[in-house]
């Protein structure tokens, strides 16, 4: 094992913020253009978008089996495998907000949850925070898609994921943080808490 010791302190690396203004706001991006001093007290830009937040589900089937989504992301003009995911709508809960995406994406509603833990996917540029949270009990239901969305949903065990993964078909980051979670969790490395879904009678 390592003896390296992770320090504490971070004064010694941290920006300050002397200057801020908006260059861009649209219906889902707000673009930030910040003047920092840095810690050897000169001075820089940065440019960076606020985000509200978003969760991403892993959903457990029963016989060990995961469900995934394929979808079209325009930035990248190609189709992703990903976990289920949405970005929170005001006021709302990390974990109303996984029940709802999970319900409308996929059409399943799961009777416990447990929340695995928040992952930061681009921390250079955007303040995003993704909560990540495990589904199981899974009861299969309709999707109730949004107006313009457009989802493959289906099934795939660890083993076929890790293998898309290694080909390179599979690199959406957030859905290869839930694999880590996963075989963690399934090696029982990493603990999962879980709890009655929000809407049962356990859990109301």
């Amino acid at each position: 094992m390592s003896d390296a010791v992770l320090p504490i302190d971070d004064a010694h690396l941290r920006e300050t913020c002397i200057d801020e203004r908006q260059v861009f706001e649209g219906k889902f991006l707000d673009v930030r253009q910040h003047r920092v001093r840095l810690p050897d007290g000169r001075e820089t830009g940065r440019e960076f978008i606020v985000h509200p937040g978003a969760v991403m589900i892993v959903p457990l089937l029963s016989d060990g089996r995961l469900v995934v989504e394929r979808q079209f992301r325009y930035p990248l003009r190609r189709a992703f495998i990903e976990f289920p995911a949405g970005k929170l709508d005001p006021g709302e809960s990390p974990l109303t907000c996984a029940v709802r995406e999970l319900a409308e994406e996929t059409g399943y509603r799961a009777t416990e949850w447990a929340r695995a833990g928040i992952l930061h996917n681009a921390i250079a540029y955007s303040t995003e925070g993704i909560e990540v949270w495990f589904a199981r009990g899974l009861v299969a239901g309709e999707p109730q898609l949004d107006a313009g969305e457009f989802l493959d949903v289906f099934t795939l065990t660890l083993d076929e994921l890790e293998a898309l993964a290694e080909s390179g078909e599979l690199t959406d980051a957030k859905t290869l943080i839930g694999m880590l979670w996963i075989t963690h969790w399934r090696a029982g490395k990493w603990k999962l808490d879980w709890q009655p879904a929000p809407d049962s009678p356990a859990g109301a």
